[in-house]
This record gives C-alpha cells, sequence and structure tokens, in this order.
C-alpha cells in the first residue's frame, strides 16, 4: 500500500470574496448600521457601524484632499487605537497602501522602513510608553525625501484634516471606488527581522480580507459577537483575524488598551461582555496569573484565538477551563500569507487542538517537503510545512531576489517551520528549521521539551535553546520563569524532575532564571537574541560551571 502524501487542500462550499476591503465595509454598514462596530475602553468612546463608517469617509476624503491617491504609501505608527482602525480602512478607500510600522521601533527602524517603503504620509501618536514618536520622526524627516505629510494623532493637522474631510463631497469615493481592484495591493507589514533587515510583506485587498473572512467563519461569528483585541493592530493578528473578521461580520471589536496589559484585558471581556478573546501564549498565561483575574466575570467568552508561537498543553486547558472558551481555536500562518494557513475548528477535541495547529483553510494548500530535495513527504514524516493559495502575499515590497527565495516557481510559500502532517490532515509544528538542535548527532525540537517543563508544577513558561559545546556541538538550555514562591530552579533538581521521563540528550544542561523572555511586540519569543545572551551568560559563567 502506498503512504499518503502531506498534502492537503482546503474545499469549501462558501465563495472566495471578490470585493476590496472598502466594499466589503460599505455591504456590511448597509445591513448593520446601528450594531456597535467599535468601543475603545481606556477613553470610553464607541462607535456603531454607521458612525463607523463616518470616521472612515471623513478621513478618506481629508486625505484625498490632502494629496494622498491610489499606489501611496501611507504609515501608521501608533499602538492600538480607533484612529488606527479608521486609518486602515481610510487607506483601503483610496487604493493608498497602508504600510504598518512597528510601535517598538526606534530611529533607525524608522527611518529604514520609511525610506524602503517610500512612505508620503505618515499618520503617528505623538508618544508611546515614553518614546517620543514627533522627535523621532523630526529626526529622520530630512532623510526621507518621499515624506512630505505628517499628521500626529490628536494634533491640529489631524483635527483640520478630519474637518476637511467631513465638509468634502462624498461622491469622489464612489467616483474612486471602480478605479479599485481586489488583487491591488493595499498592505506592507515587516516581518520581525530577526536578523538581517525587515522585509516589506505586500499584501492585496483580496489576501487580507478573504483571510479575515474565512477566520471569521470558522470561528462562527455573527453580528452578536464581540472581539476583545489585545494584540496589536499593526500585524495582521489584530487587522486581519480581529478588525477585518469582525467587520466582514458584523461583529465589534473591543480594544481593552493601547497596548496589552493583562489586568486592562480580562476588565474589557467583563465589561463589554466579550465573546471572543484573542492573544498569543504568553498574552493567556499573563491573564490567568493576573493577581485579579478572580474578580473578573469572563462567562460570555466563547471563543477565541491562540496563535503567534506554540501553545503549552497545560496553558490551552486552563483556558478552556477557567477562561470559559470551549471553542477556543489555534490558528497558525506568517505575515507573508496574511496570515492564517491552518485553524483548528470549534469541534475539535481539546486533544486536537493541543497537540496541532488544526487543518487547513479553506481555498488554501499546504503540503510537507524534505528540505533537501523539496519533495512531498509520506504523512507522518517530518519535514518543512509550505502553503499555496490566494492569501500568499504579492512578494517583498521592492525585493525580487528575497521574494524568490520565499516563494518558488509553483507559487509555494516556504515557511522555515517544522511540521508533520497526520492521516487526517491536522498538522503539528515541531519547531523552526532554524531552531532545531543537533546534540552529539541527534536532532533535537525544543518544542518537545518546552511541553514537557510546562508540567512542572513550579515553572509558568519556558523556552529552549541549543548553545555551543566543543563535546558535543550543541548543548541545551532553559530559560525559565518561575511560578511565584517557587522553589529556587537549578539545573540540577531540573534533570532529576527529567531523570526517566525525557531521553538523556533531551535533557537541559544550563538553567536560565528569567522574569520575562525576550519577545517581539507580538509576542513571539526571540530565540535569536535568546542564543545570543545565552552564549554570553555561559561565557561569563564558564569558571564557576555553567549551569550549576
Amino acid at each position: 500500500m502506498v503512504a499518503a502524501l502531506s498534502y492537503a487542500s482546503g474545499t469549501s462550499s462558501v465563495p472566495l470574496l471578490g470585493d476590496t476591503v472598502g466594499s466589503d465595509l460599505d455591504r456590511t454598514v448597509a445591513w448593520c448600521a446601528d450594531r456597535d462596530a467599535l468601543v475603545e475602553c481606556r477613553t470610553g468612546r464607541r462607535w456603531t457601524y454607521a458612525a463607523l463608517a463616518a470616521e472612515v469617509d471623513a478621513l478618506a476624503l481629508g486625505l484625498h484632499a490632502a494629496g494622498v491617491a491610489k499606489g501611496d504609501r501611507v504609515g501608521i505608527w501608533a499602538p492600538n487605537c480607533a484612529e488606527w482602525v479608521f486609518t486602515q480602512y481610510a487607506t483601503a478607500k483610496l487604493g493608498a497602501i497602508l504600510v504598518n510600522i512597528n510601535p517598538a521601533y526606534r530611529v533607525s527602524e524608522l527611518e529604514y522602513v520609511l525610506r524602503q517603503a517610500g512612505v508620503r504620509t505618515l499618520i503617528s501618536a505623538t508618544e508611546h510608553k515614553g518614546s517620543d514618536y514627533a522627535a523621532m520622526i523630526e529626526s529622520v524627516r530630512p532623510s526621507c525625501p518621499a515624506l512630505r505629510d505628517v499628521l500626529l494623532l490628536g494634533g491640529p493637522e489631524w483635527a483640520a484634516l478630519m474637518e476637511r474631510g467631513r465638509a468634502a463631497d462624498p461622491a469622489v469615493l464612489a467616483e474612486i471606488a471602480p478605479t479599485l481592484g481586489a488583487d491591488d495591493p493595499i498592505n506592507i507589514q515587516y516581518t520581525s527581522g530577526t536578523t538581517g533587515f525587515p522585509k516589506g510583506a505586500t499584501l492585496s485587498h483580496h489576501n487580507i480580507l478573504n483571510n479575515g473572512f474565512f477566520v471569521g467563519e470558522l470561528l462562527r461569528y455573527t453580528e452578536a459577537d464581540r472581539i476583545c483585541v489585545p494584540v496589536p493592530f499593526y500585524h495582521c493578528f489584530g487587522m486581519v483575524m480581529g478588525n477585518l473578521a469582525a467587520t466582514s461580520h458584523g461583529a465589534c471589536v473591543v480594544i481593552p488598551a493601547p497596548s496589552f496589559e493583562p489586568g486592562a484585558t480580562l476588565a474589557a471581556v467583563a465589561a463589554e461582555r466579550c465573546t471572543s478573546l484573542y492573544g498569543v501564549p504568553t498574552m493567556f498565561i499573563a491573564e490567568l496569573n493576573d493577581p485579579g483575574f478572580a474578580e473578573h466575570d469572563l462567562s460570555s467568552l466563547r471563543t477565541g484565538i491562540m496563535a503567534g508561537s506554540p501553545c503549552p498543553v497545560a496553558v490551552m486547558k486552563e483556558v478552556v477551563d477557567r477562561m470559559h472558551m470551549p471553542e477556543v481555536t489555534i490558528c497558525y500562518g506568517m505575515t507573508e500569507t496574511s496570515p492564517v494557513s491552518t485553524q483548528t475548528r470549534g469541534d475539535d477535541s481539546l486533544e486536537r487542538r493541543v497537540s496541532t495547529v488544526g487543518r487547513v483553510h479553506p481555498h488554501v494548500e499546504v503540503k510537507v517537503v524534505d528540505p533537501a530535495t523539496g519533495l512531498t513527504v509520506p504523512r507522518g514524516t517530518p519535514g518543512e510545512l509550505c502553503t499555496r493559495g490566494y492569501s500568499v502575499m504579492l512578494g517583498y515590497w521592492d525585493e525580487p531576489d528575497r521574494t524568490a527565495e520565499a516563494i518558488d516557481r509553483a507559487r509555494w510559500m516556504h515557511t522555515g517551520d517544522l511540521a508533520v502532517m497526520d492521516d487526517d490532515g491536522y498538522v503539528a509544528i515541531t519547531g523552526r528549521i532554524k531552531d532545531m538542535v543537533i546534540r552529539g548527532g541527534e536532532n533535537i525540537y525544543p518544542r518537545e521539551i518546552e511541553e514537557f517543563l510546562h508540567t512542572h508544577p513550579d515553572i509558568v513558561d519556558a523556552q529552549v535553546v541549543g548553545v555551543p559545546d566543543e563535546k558535543y556541538g550543541e548543548e541545551l538550555m532553559a530559560w525559565i520563569k518561575p511560578a511565584e514562591g517557587a522553589a529556587e530552579i537549578t539545573a540540577r533538581s531540573l534533570r532529576e524532575f527529567c531523570e526517566g521521563r525525557l531521553a538523556h540528550y533531551k535533557v537541559p544542561r544550563h538553567v536560565h532564571l528569567v522574569d520575562e523572555f525576550p519577545m517581539t511586540v507580538t509576542g513571539k519569543i526571540r530565540k535569536v537574541e535568546m542564543r545570543e545572551r545565552s552564549v554570553r551568560l555561559l561565557g561569563l559563567a564558564a569558571q564557576e560551571g555553567p549551569g550549576e
């Protein structure tokens, strides 16, 4: 009997949407104008769909009057706020390309993105978390020749632009709409850039509208849903899986705070009776361990998404039980695929949801290939996950060579993730190709060890990396966030915990205790930085016997 190959295609009786983002929003407004569309908890501001549409159109008309046209790049540099949402839809209505700028960026990174994308107009917060955005913008303006206009949120230029838009003829947008196509580029999102300069994944209306819509379909969203979005809008998780999933179904987006705060998130869910909550595993861990957790009524929750990095089994079980999220799903994807390629379903068993990232998304193909040959491997065999379909980006902005490295001639996006597909088509991510540790000839996948360490009663979170070793080539180092009041965890005590339960070569030799892990603003663990810091730590501690 010939073994089935690790390939799956997402069949669906629901067709892809052929609309632009703006026309889809208009269609939703037409049938649920009076329903809540957007709530900003920190300020108490709220908008119905009719009110949201009025703000979006005013901003679009104001930008148009200021000279912004189809294809122009408009940057947005701000934490989560209502104006971020207005800008997302207003630029779409003009056919301008929204350039998402990471709120954590500093001067050199800001300058790089503004120059690389050729940003014409920049909409920005004045400051965030002690960073003076306005001053940083002024310092880079001389070296960004394409940058013509800077609009600071809450400033006089912003107010004047909105007033100008409110006074403009709305027929202008009706004239622009037929000139826009669903396959036009609409968004540039810069990848994390853990090595080298970040790349600008360029996405179309078709890419992100459909991905948001089908995420919402699998979550069974209706106009009755209220989605708490503590993840950043600058990333696909917030603006696609959050905003577009909501507006394509008439649901409401709830912004708990400008950036993630566990207490504010729990309060928002309770106050707004949210039915869905998003986050990366570290966010859910922070919420579950928040001192005020028991004070919040989370019984309105039904579903949500955990994504961004692998979810520990113990955390998922707590989310289902203590946070009242029986239909919580796992999504897997990357910015370059708009982002979701696989997702668990609400009726999947808990075992499926804690051990896999689900099955292929509607209208998408996935396969697992041998990284050396590119050939599809039999089911049950590890390899690199690739994805193809409507969701694959147009390319990296103005970087055809880097695009060709990621997307092959058959339009398969190579993810760089190691995966296994089972006989039922469920995909398990076993790690990054670059994260795999080779110790004395044994291939070790850190995810397996991290899952095991999560069963330790005194460990809140654990991350494992490989470090250089003269004898074995590489050894394992565990970064551990201990539980409050826990007994001290050492390399020796951890070895004792692992003895007889993990193969000897999988037992971490070194242990480093931390309060937090280095991570991107979206909550992804920066293992490249962890490895670099581990090497420095072990070098300093070498005379005393590393890890002891």
